[in-house]
């Protein structure tokens, strides 16, 4: 499972890149980006490639922060629709707002999300 705290820092790079400061690549960096691209989809060879080179691994990082973020917002999207077409006994609907979800999301742990909360709806 991802550490959040991984995600987090992640996250404050990627505020801080777009507030215009500078990339400094560290072994503390390289190993941080290379845990969270393999959290996210991110081939590590391509991980790897982008840590050669500062505006590489900015373009990685920022990447890694777009994903973190979109498929959350995604995922909250989904589990509250599913949620209000359960409640309004239309379970089909509820299950295929979470399928809409999985079908185009790439993060391993938002997908699993998704995929415990159909078989929970399965179960009832």
């Amino acid at each position: 499972m991802p550490d959040q705290r991984d995600w987090d820092a992640v996250s404050d790079l990627d505020r801080d890149l777009r507030n215009g400061t500078a990339l400094e690549i560290t072994e503390e960096l390289r190993d941080l980006l290379r845990r969270t691209a393999v959290d996210v989809a991110i081939p590590a060879a391509e991980a790897e490639r982008a840590l050669q080179r500062e505006a590489d691994a900015a373009t990685l990082t920022t990447e890694v922060a777009r994903r973190i973020r979109e498929g959350s917002r995604r995922l909250s999207r989904a589990l509250t629709e599913s949620t209000r077409r359960q409640e309004a006994g239309d379970m089909n609907g509820a299950r295929q707002a979470l399928r809409d979800a999985q079908a185009v999301e790439v993060v391993p742990l938002y997908v699993d999300i998704a995929q415990i909360q159909l078989e929970s709806l399965d179960g009832d």
